[in-house]
């Protein structure tokens, strides 16, 4: 495979981990917003969050929303904002951690979390890689450059 080929295949694989990570993203923030399907989600009977809860969850839902749009700017020129990947795995890490928090303190059960866990560990490897594939691309065309 010809070196151009590589660099086009790598940033197509490293624009593609950006816009499943946002799509994932977007897809987070319905349950955050609504306290009842997020309920229903994580398998919380007559789940109703006070003032504390909701205040908690709007910041983490502005919060998701803008790392959701900065994923989707990322895949415009994923070698040139590769770092956004990287990133984003330790994001992913902390949510994983928060998770585990959840299940370790008895407030959501392992069953309902496990799915998440393990989609939270392919998004990481995914982000990764995509990092990996992208500077490899951007060591190649700064080779060809001559810098």
């Amino acid at each position: 495979m010809s070196g151009m080929d590589e660099t086009g295949n790598n940033q197509r694989f490293a624009r593609v981990a950006c816009v499943i990570g946002g799509v994932f993203d977007a897809l987070m923030l319905p349950p955050m917003l609504i306290p009842r399907l997020g309920g229903k989600l994580f398998g919380l009977q007559a789940f109703a969050p006070g003032p504390d809860y909701r205040y908690a969850i709007h910041v983490a839902a502005a919060l998701m929303l803008g790392w959701t749009l900065l994923l989707f700017w990322a895949a415009r020129r994923p070698i040139e904002r590769a770092a956004v990947l990287p990133l984003t795995a330790i994001v992913v890490a902390g949510l994983m951690a928060a998770g585990l928090y959840a299940v370790y303190s008895g407030f959501l059960a392992l069953q309902k979390m496990f799915p998440i866990f393990i989609l939270q560990c392919g998004l990481i490897a995914l982000f990764l890689t995509g990092y990996i594939k992208a500077s490899q691309s951007q060591r190649r065309l700064r080779d060809n450059r001559g810098e």
